[in-house]
């Protein structure tokens, strides 16, 4: 199975919040996506569906697969604490979403194009693969070459300052993945508790 690349927009649709970026066709039209979308009535979904919903949810927003996902999960579930809270923590460590939180990608999918294409540097060594965990203290970089083009560095915006587990130097274009977040200070819209009530089953 391939990685989502289709409309964004059907995917907000769906979910009924912009969780692939930019929502502002929402606010045109938020029906279900199809030809019948406007007549139908967004339905009351069962337990299960509820549960699969949000994994499927989490998934799209952080461009994971399944088999991915579930390595994630069985990994947040071995880790001391709760498991639906370690599993966003592990998915906000991927290398390809710190990337994104720093600014220095406008979206998740342009930062793992990035770390695809070698252009981020960890602890001084390139690291090509977006699903990299960072570890407390990893410092993050453009690879020497890559700052000399003025088309990636443009995009860089910085960091939001709500982000407390991360820095971004703007001076040095140097990044610092400081801890793992709290679960309060990551503000996607993810009910974690039904993904593990889905696994569990």
């Amino acid at each position: 199975m391939a990685r989502y690349t289709g409309p964004k927009t059907k995917i907000s649709r769906i979910f009924g919040e912009p969780i692939l970026g930019n929502g502002k066709w929402l606010n045109k039209n938020s029906n279900p996506p199809g030809q019948h979308g406007a007549a139908r009535k967004r339905k009351s979904l069962g337990e299960y569906a509820l549960q699969l919903r949000e994994k499927q949810k989490a998934k799209y927003t952080y461009g994971v697969l399944e088999k991915q996902f579930r390595r994630t999960f069985e990994e947040a579930a071995r880790r001391k604490g709760v498991t639906g809270e370690n599993l966003i923590k592990l998915l906000e460590a991927r290398l390809d979403n710190t990337v994104f939180r720093m600014g220095i990608a406008p979206s998740r999918p342009a930062a793992r194009q990035l770390v695809s294409h070698k252009h981020i540097m960890v602890n001084g060594d390139v690291v090509n693969v977006p699903s990299y965990q960072l570890k407390a203290g990893d410092i993050i970089t453009f690879k020497p070459a890559s700052t000399e083009k003025t088309g990636l560095t443009s995009q860089v915006r910085g960091k939001n300052q709500k982000f407390s587990w991360i820095d971004w130097n703007e001076t040095t274009m140097t990044g610092t993945f400081i801890t793992y977040p709290e679960r309060e200070s990551v503000p996607e819209n993810i009910k974690e508790q039904l993904i593990v009530e889905l696994y569990s089953k």
